[in-house]
């Protein structure tokens, strides 16, 4: 008889270095469609041979190098539990920056037009959609696999103000203005040796890489941003944080005022945002 705390003391003597006893909690609790918690509880009982059977293939993928959130096929965001899967970046504790940034600029009790640009999942414009509900929000993306997936996620939150469209970028939004503009576009360099490594090799290249010195889509957004902000919106772009003095340079030069910096939670500099007019 194995138990599960047998099977994953296994699991964990199996998993090479960077990977961990949560990644295979993670993984069983999937298996097993139970909380984390309840493994604790349950640690003497027995698992089931077809239950176990299917642990060591997640275990043989995540030793691959797959990442978690693909195997189990959710991760959780700011309050909201997502779909997710490889037609999108996996939601990263650091990107709740920028929802709690674009929050201080929705009034709870005044309505707002939002749009969040490549959205992938949808989690940014899900967060805010959930703690906003008088706004607006628009989420759009060029791929229509991630539209697939963050409108799904919308339906299971059923959101009802948060709206999903294909655009690549503001291609798609005609004329219409927001009050405020939020982004986690691709940042990376092309040729970053991080997009060889990690979670990274599974992830959408398109949502992470953005030319030489990664800033081609900020360049697009922050150039025709303007266009379709509201007089005295805000525009709020997700960065990597050696980018700080080159995007903030491109929100000057776009016409943007009061640009300012702020850190995420490990002090690294995250995002940055502007004022049009």
């Amino acid at each position: 008889m194995t138990t599960i705390a047998a099977a994953l003391r296994e699991a964990i003597e199996s998993l090479p270095d960077g990977m961990d006893r949560t990644d295979a909690e993670y993984l069983l609790a999937h298996v097993l469609e139970k909380p984390r918690v309840w493994l604790y509880a349950h640690a003497d009982d027995e698992l089931a041979p077809a239950h176990r059977e299917v642990f060591r293939g997640l275990q043989a993928r995540r030793k691959a190098g797959e990442p978690v959130a693909y195997l189990t096929g959710q991760r959780g965001f700011w309050s909201l539990d997502l779909k997710v899967n490889a037609d999108t970046l996996i939601p990263r504790p650091e990107t709740e920056r920028l929802v709690e940034l674009a929050l201080a600029f929705l009034h709870p009790g005044r309505p707002a037009a939002v749009l969040d640009l490549g959205t992938g999942s949808g989690a940014v414009a899900l967060a805010i959609a959930s703690e906003r509900p008088l706004s607006q929000v628009t989420a759009v993306d060029i791929s229509p696999a991630a539209l697939a997936v963050a409108s799904a996620n919308g339906r299971q939150l059923r959101l009802a103000n948060v709206f999903f469209e294909h655009s690549d970028w503001f291609s798609g939004l005609g004329g219409r203005r927001f009050d405020v503009i939020v982004s986690n576009p691709p940042y990376i360099e092309n040729d970053d040796v991080h997009l060889s490594l990690g979670d990274l090799r599974f992830e959408p290249r398109s949502a992470l890489a953005s030319g030489p010195d990664g800033l081609d889509d900020i360049r697009v957004i922050a150039a025709q941003a303007g266009q379709h902000l509201l007089p005295g919106g805000w525009l709020l772009l997700e960065h990597g944080w050696q980018q700080r003095a080159a995007v903030r340079a491109l929100l000057e030069a776009a016409g943007f005022t009061e640009v300012q910096t702020e850190p995420d939670l490990e002090g690294r500099d995250r995002v940055s945002l502007g004022r049009l007019g």
